[in-house]
């Protein structure tokens, strides 16, 4: 099938795309991101908005694709969230207009939020972490990402407001950390001992040591989780596991 050249715009006008002019493997805007497919990726339900070429999507667990499975994902709690895309094309990305960027781990690991992430080459592994609502990337390859905002790369040892946290990478996981104002008094007591209040940024917080990177998002305010595999509701916005099992 042959395309038309796009129609000339006036400037300042919509940049209109084809299979041709797509970015190949990079972002269309900041909240965009064009995957060159020539194979297989996984994607997490939702974040495709449009496609060009030949593809096919398998559901985890189902498909003529079980070798990629046993090879590429680990984490059952997730597997009703995502599915592959296989096929020669181009797919377009996005998450609800949040900024969307791709990054590479060369034989490295990458710990991300469930809910953050939206697609990896099947050149990682994903696996599920021992930190609730948070999934982890080993090996070599390509991931697409978003955030609310820009994200920054900081080196530890750091402490990080935990509804800033998006991901760390090639360090180990952080340990909690309460301000003594926080364990002191009548309403420290209380929250110690029904959790009622939660928790704030301001008097709790990550604390991360060790060599590596921590990936912050340039607000407090976290994307919506992942319906499967989320932070219960219980446990206080950014705080993965607080109060829960």
């Amino acid at each position: 099938m042959t395309y038309p050249p796009p129609p000339a715009h006036a400037p300042g006008g919509p940049v209109v795309y084809d299979p041709y002019t797509l970015p190949a493997g990079d972002n269309v805007n900041p909240y965009t991101f064009s995957v060159q497919l020539e194979g297989q990726w996984f994607l997490q339900k939702g974040k495709m908005i449009a496609y060009y070429g030949r593809v096919d999507f398998h559901a985890i667990g189902h498909g003529p694709l079980d070798h990629l499975i046993a090879a590429s994902f680990h984490s059952p709690l997730h597997a009703a969230d995502w599915v592959v895309a296989q096929g020669k094309g181009a797919m377009l990305l996005a998450d609800r207009a949040h900024h969307v960027d791709s990054y590479d781990l060369d034989n490295g690991n990458l710990t991300i939020r469930s809910g953050n992430l939206l697609a990896f080459e099947p050149g990682l592994a994903l696996k599920q972490s021992v930190v609730p609502g948070f999934l982890t990337l080993i090996g070599t390859g390509r991931f697409v990402a978003a955030s609310n905002g820009q994200v920054h790369f900081v080196e530890p040892p750091v402490r990080v407001d935990p509804q800033a946290l998006i991901g760390w990478a090639d360090c180990p996981s952080p340990a909690h950390h309460y301000d003594h104002a926080y364990l002191r008094g009548v309403i420290g007591g209380l929250r110690r001992a029904t959790g009622i209040g939660g928790a704030s940024g301001e008097e709790h917080q990550f604390e991360f040591t060790g060599a590596g990177q921590v990936l912050l998002q340039s607000t407090e305010v976290l994307l919506d989780p992942a319906p499967t595999g989320g932070v219960p509701a219980s446990a206080g916005p950014g705080v993965p596991g607080a109060g829960g099992a």
